[in-house]
């Protein structure tokens, strides 16, 4: 407990840096782009590379992946449910809001809580797997299915295929599967780069955290929907599957349902308004569940850890 405590101390110590940058007026929205940009067209994909390189293969195709995937149906289904039948939101709003419930941030806090917390980055790699590969495109075919009538399959296909972080991830897979190591001279500059990833996603998050508006109070019913989901029904399902379904060991189900507690991803909010569907509830699930999820992982790793 004291390790996890640490970590999550760490965290939200570089966190906070971005938060005090963002108060001070020392950083804006165009150094969080910038920082956001490094991040995910050079940082991340080094990173991601390295990680799902060297992980362990029983890792990234295990039972901490069927977990995952079983989790996000549920949720995603069980937010699509509410909206409709008890909201009564439209179905352009009632997507956005089932991605925002199920989409996690597996990149910009998915790997710092796997290298800090968990103790392991390659906790992460499933997760970005499943998501850049099949639930992203996924989301994009019913954007396009509710926008206009029906399903631009060329974006679906190119989606995955133009993402830095789906291109670092399936060369680091195919170097993982070949068992081919890198000569030094590749890895080399790979690692020094990779190595402006994680401080940079943290103090980007943090600039997030200031300079996100406040949810409106007389617009709660939805973004505490996907809350709820997001951050109790997502890691129970999960826990469930991994623990008395799968019968997986301690350290798995820990990690299962800690990475099951990460917050909506942000790229969810950039294509609501890519598609000019959702924006609100996209905005205020961002920010309600990125604001909540580290008391609730917290509280995970005190219960299970």
């Amino acid at each position: 407990m004291v390790a996890v405590l640490e970590g999550f101390s760490l965290i939200a110590a570089v966190v906070a840096v971005g938060w005090l940058l963002a108060h001070t007026g020392l950083f804006g929205r165009d150094e969080q782009r910038m920082l956001a940009r490094l991040t995910f067209w050079v940082g991340s994909p080094a990173l991601l590379f390295l990680i799902v390189s060297r992980a362990d293969v029983d890792v990234i195709f295990s039972g901490f992946l069927v977990a995952t995937v079983v989790a996000v149906a549920v949720c995603a289904t069980a937010y699509l449910v509410v909206a409709r039948l008890v909201l009564h939101r439209r179905w352009a709003d009632a997507v956005m809001g089932g991605m925002a419930a199920s989409y996690v941030n597996a990149n910009n806090l998915g790997i710092p809580i796997a290298i800090y917390v968990l103790g392991d980055a390659s906790w992460s790699a499933p997760v970005l797997l499943m998501q850049l590969l099949v639930l992203q495109p996924g989301w994009l075919a019913a954007l396009d299915a509710t926008q206009a009538g029906r399903v631009s399959w060329l974006r679906v296909v190119r989606s995955p295929l133009t993402n830095p972080l789906t291109i670092g991830t399936l060369l680091g897979l195919a170097v993982n599967l070949s068992g081919w190591t890198p000569p030094e001279l590749v890895l080399a500059p790979v690692e020094l780069v990779s190595g402006v990833a994680v401080p940079c996603m943290l103090i980007a998050f943090g600039l997030s955290l200031r300079l996100s508006p406040l949810p409106r109070r007389d617009a709660l019913a939805e973004p505490v929907s996907v809350v709820v989901v997001k951050l109790a029904l997502m890691p129970m399902v999960a826990g469930f599957v991994a623990g008395p379904v799968l019968s997986l060991d301690r350290a798995d189900v820990l990690a299962v349902v800690v990475m099951s507690a990460l917050p909506t991803a942000q790229n969810v909010y950039v294509l609501s308004v890519a598609y000019g569907r959702g924006e609100r509830i996209a905005r205020d699930g961002v920010f309600l569940t990125t604001v909540l999820s580290l008391p609730v992982m917290l509280l995970v790793t005190a219960i299970l850890g």
